[in-house]
């Protein structure tokens, strides 16, 4: 038995430490037989023969790699024992010697690895001949020479093995040293095989000299047999490693570990120092460069291929063989010297007709092993099951990775928050809390309905690229819905969220730039902090969202959640069916407020509300069941019944020679149906009311949303004659300027800047400016709130002429406000008629 140390030229020198005993050993040895033996050498014709015999039976006939080491089974022992038996000691050492010495230059080995390799073989062969010299004279061919002669093939045996287990032990660490001891029960075996081959060809050739013919014609047969065996037993292997590498990549395709299960077992079955995957960049996916080396733990991050061979091999899209048995290449050839490889093989990995990337295998194991020709099949055929397996990994990973992001923006979508804030509230910590935002963009479906989804969607990308480049680090930011923003991080506290959020929504309302279109894109921001707000994902993101539908009430505004909001939203989520239930049984009723002339005080209008006394809940907010009635799609119903109600009664006032025009409050959504001017139109014919008595009421948000969708439909109530107002002005992002070019002849002052004109210099330089820009446009102004003289005495001080308050009257039933004109009224001639006139203000 032989073998061969392949170790890391980083560590090679240390078997310097095992060669020099060795070799002491040997000339010990030597010197011990020349002195014991009387005929320590000679019969050189035989022995000239026998050293034939040695070199060619260092062929190796089985060969196991342990790490970098190449142990193989040889049949040394054969031409051994017929050394033994028919040289001297002495002679016997010398022609061991000199074989291990043809046989080294041959293989071309480093000066380390060459001179231990030569005193092993001196010394073991040494040790042999004094056993065999200790042991009694061998006398003809009986079990006693078996015995003498297999002790001292025995001996040689083991003083190699020793010597292999002391080398790999230094170079490569006791561990190796253990592996080379667990795989030598096989050679260890084919050496007492051989042994006993040696002893049978001695007594054959005792017998007769003849019978070498016989001899040399069964080593011809067992050569021939062999081989064959050994080639079946190589592919059998093969194809046994191919199946269990296939299964272990459809195993780890799943769990992102099948680099680590393709490296580690090609670079096992191609018997390869080195074996590397290289995916260059595709998409989302970054390059991977990944290399499983033979004494390495896990993974390594680079590759002894130079670039520009695998990039090549990509280029060429077939694979590239280099090594002294693939023919001359000498361009790349140098690229792999350069790079200190000896040999290797690169392939392509292909997906479909597509190549995306290169398969690698560096150095087949041993000094003397090359990859040769046949290896390249058998690593093409690895190399098609990689490809699939990677290609269906990168699938299953772009599968779960759309899954759990959102395609416009990329960010991580609602499914993602919310599994990452279940981890998050998992984790409690003293003097943090977990923070929800949630950022609802204002107007983009005006944006969407005026400038088409392209503008819609690239003022999205620009909201997520806004938010991810402005909030910390360590938050999370992802897209809950169409318009809508998750930020989840931890904080110190929930004035800390709504100072961050607060921050992150000045970012977002920088203007907007695309191509020659710049817009101004607001949002309102609820926030809901753990453990305040909820113990788990599902609650927070509920109460986030009931903050961020009371922050819509303010535009651009902030909301904390607080319990009311969710007693609310029930409340809400309960009237929903009662609602439809109340249109259909006429339950709503509508009041009136009087609209007042603030110098002289004569009645010119009066706005109609609707009401709903609910049989449970008592009465319900207008703006709850408005609210309720638009997401329920009853809006247009209740539009219709407040229309309705006001026509019939200024009917009925123009009947008893009272006419009042009446004004009726107008849904933004409205403005979008082409078919309500007509049905106005049809309500007015229905009732006999002129046009000019009709005004409609649209909040400031709805006909200035920065668009012209509402304008056409503005136009058609105007040509009908209908009078338009805007209401709550000043509450939204609009100017006065931008009512210049809407057919409106109304404006209303919010009541929250005419209610703080006593106590604010600032609400009432706003109302003064709305007034005196309105008059100037030709726009009637009436102010809403009024209910102090104080306020009334300002508005007529700076001009505004009409108002509505509680300072007049609160909104009234009919029958009610019948009586109220009856008590609060008298008619007053005017060049146009009676007019009403109060009598006394309450």
């Amino acid at each position: 038995m032989s073998s061969r140390a392949v170790g890391s030229g980083r560590r090679t020198d240390l078997a310097w430490f095992i060669t020099g005993p060795l070799a002491f050993i040997a000339v010990f040895g030597c010197l011990l037989i020349a002195l014991v033996d009387p005929e320590p050498y000679g019969n050189w014709g035989p022995a000239g023969l026998l050293l034939v015999a040695l070199v060619a039976a260092h062929l190796p006939v089985l060969s196991f790699v342990v790490r970098r080491q190449t142990l193989s089974a040889t049949v040394t022992e054969i031409p051994l024992v017929l050394a033994l038996y028919y040289l001297p000691p002495l002679t016997v050492v010398l022609v061991a010697t000199l074989a291990a010495l043809i046989t080294q230059v041959r293989r071309r080995l480093g000066v380390a690895k060459f001179a231990f390799n030569v005193a092993r073989s001196a010394a073991a062969t040494s040790l042999g001949g004094l056993v065999l010299l200790a042991l009694p004279p061998v006398r003809g061919v009986g079990p006693g020479t078996w015995g003498i002669l297999f002790a001292a093939v025995s001996t040689i045996t083991l003083v190699t093995l020793a010597a292999v287990v002391a080398v790999i032990t230094l170079v490569q660490g006791s561990q190796a040293g253990l592996e080379v001891v667990r795989t030598s029960t096989v050679p260890l075996l084919a050496a007492g095989v051989n042994a006993t081959v040696g002893l049978i060809i001695v007594i054959a050739v005792s017998t007769t000299r003849w019978s070498l013919l016989l001899l040399a014609a069964l080593a011809v047969t067992v050569a021939v047999v062999y081989r064959a065996y050994a080639q079946f037993l190589r592919q059998h292997r093969t194809l046994a490693d191919i199946y269990d590498l296939t299964r272990a990549m459809s195993q780890s395709g799943q769990d992102g570990t099948l680099p680590d299960a393709l490296l580690g077992r090609v670079r096992a079955l191609m018997q390869a120092e080195y074996a590397t995957l290289w995916l260059p960049a595709q998409g989302r996916h970054p390059e991977v460069l990944l290399t499983a080396r033979v004494d390495g733990r896990g993974l390594l991050d680079f590759s002894e291929i130079p670039a520009a061979l695998r990039e090549s091999v990509v280029a060429q899209r077939k694979p590239v063989a280099l090594g002294v048995r693939f023919g001359e290449d000498r361009e790349r050839s140098a690229l792999l010297r350069a790079a200190g490889a000896k040999d290797a093989i690169v392939v392509p990995l292909w997906s479909g007709q597509a190549v995306i990337g290169t398969l690698e295998v560096v150095n087949r194991l041993s000094d003397v092993g090359h990859f040769a020709p046949a290896d390249i099949p058998v690593f093409e055929t690895v190399a098609a099951h990689a490809g699939v397996a990677l290609e269906n990994s990168r699938l299953v990973d772009r599968l779960r990775h759309d899954a759990y992001h959102d395609a416009l923006t990329k960010l991580p979508n609602r499914r993602r928050i919310t599994a990452a804030l279940e981890e998050s509230v998992k984790i409690r910590t003293e003097g943090e809390v977990v923070a929800l935002l949630l950022f609802d963009v204002d107007g983009l479906r005006q944006v969407n309905e005026s400038l088409g989804h392209a503008a819609g969607d690239k003022v999205l990308v620009e909201v997520a690229n806004r938010l991810r480049a402005s909030a910390p680090s360590s938050a999370l930011v992802g897209r809950a819905s169409g318009d809508e923003f998750l930020v989840t991080l931890r904080l110190e506290s929930a004035d800390a969220a709504l100072e961050l959020a607060g921050q992150l929504r000045d970012q977002i309302r920088d203007e907007m730039v695309f191509d020659a279109l710049t817009l101004d894109v607001n949002t309102a921001v609820g926030v809901a902090v753990h453990p305040d707000h909820g113990s788990d994902a599902a609650t927070l993101l509920l109460r986030v969202d009931l903050a961020a539908t009371a922050a819509k009430s303010v535009p651009g505004s902030v909301q904390l959640f607080n319990p009311g909001l969710e007693s609310r939203s029930l409340r809400r989520l309960g009237l929903a069916g009662d609602l439809r239930q109340a249109l259909d049984q006429d339950e709503l009723e509508v009041y009136f407020q009087p609209k007042v002339t603030l110098r002289d005080r004569r009645l010119v209008g009066v706005e109609c509300l609707a009401r709903w006394e609910h049989p449970t809940h008592g009465t319900v907010a207008p703006e709850d069941f408005v609210a309720v009635a638009e997401h329920t799609g009853q809006l247009s119903r209740l539009t219709e019944v407040v229309l309705r109600e006001g026509l019939r009664r200024s009917r009925d006032w123009a009947d008893a020679n009272q006419p009042l025009p009446i004004a009726v409050n107008l849904a933004a959504r409205s403005l979008t149906d082409q078919h309500f001017p007509d049905r106005v139109q049809e309500l007015l014919t229905e009732y006999g009311v002129p046009a000019q008595r009709l005004t409609l009421e649209i909040t400031e948000s709805g006909v200035l949303d920065g668009t012209d969708r509402p304008i056409p439909t503005l136009q058609r109530l105007r040509d009908l004659g209908v009078r338009l107002s805007v209401d709550d002005f000043g509450t939204g992002d609009s100017s006065l300027a931008h009512l210049r070019r809407l057919p409106v002849h109304e404006v209303k002052v919010d009541r929250s800047f005419v209610q703080g004109m006593a106590t604010d210099p600032g609400d009432l330089a706003i109302v003064n400016a709305v007034v005196t820009l309105s008059q100037q446009f030709g726009l009637a102004v009436v102010a809403e709130g009024v209910e102090s003289e104080l306020t009334l005495e300002l508005l007529q001080d700076i001009g505004c002429e009409i108002g509505q308050g509680f300072l007049f009257s609160r909104p009234l039933p009919y029958e009610r406000l019948a009586a109220w004109f009856g008590a609060q009224v008298d008619p007053e001639a005017t060049s146009v008629g009676e007019l009403p006139r109060l009598r006394v203000v309450p």
